[in-house]
């Protein structure tokens, strides 16, 4: 399976790099890349009053990109406010079973709840939430565990309780996917 990690508007090109090596290192099977080019935010996607950018909007953008390319999974990467209508906010939208996948690195800095700027753990909240939305689109669903990365994250203390791994039963589904159907598994 080939992944590629795309950035969407003003992204810093270091942390999708380091975002980018460590879906390589978790998703074992695969192969993830960076892709170049970069896509502009949709100003559609733009909501005046609440001052905040739609996913699914920018989703839809990211899944444009990745039915014209040769890759099975493109992981949209952003850095601003992102929702969906009956939410407040959003870490990140996918499409189940899908090719489209998003984060926003917006709320996964410590500095944005007052604490002191911390870059390790921004890059690990930023892994847990891209494994977590690519999970979805290889079919999972949330977890009931709270220590898998399919864990649904209400809040940043719940994406810092869960790990950057699958349970094994989400990694049984995992595996499963990204061999496709008919291989053997040992």
């Amino acid at each position: 399976m080939k992944i590629g990690v795309l950035r969407i508007g003003q992204v810093d090109s270091d942390t999708v790099k380091r975002i980018q090596e460590s879906i390589s290192t978790i998703f074992t099977q695969t192969k993830c890349t960076l892709i170049d080019e970069q896509i502009p935010l949709p100003e559609e996607a733009f909501d005046e009053a609440r001052k905040q950018h739609r996913s699914d909007v920018i989703l839809g953008k990211v899944r444009s990109y990745a039915e014209k390319s040769r890759l099975d999974r493109v992981l949209g990467v952003a850095d601003i406010d992102v929702f969906v209508p009956r939410l407040n906010f959003v870490f990140g939208q996918a499409d189940c079973n899908g090719k489209a996948a998003l984060i926003s690195l917006w709320r996964l800095r410590p500095d944005y709840y007052g604490d002191l700027p911390n870059e390790q753990l921004f890059h690990e909240r930023s892994v847990k939430e891209a494994v977590h939305e690519l999970g979805h689109t290889l079919g999972l669903e949330h977890c009931s565990n709270v220590f898998c990365v399919m864990h649904f994250s209400n809040s940043i203390y719940e994406t810092d309780v869960k790990h950057s791994l699958f349970c094994s039963r989400c990694s049984g589904t995992v595996e499963a996917s990204i061999s496709g159907p008919g291989e053997n598994h040992e």
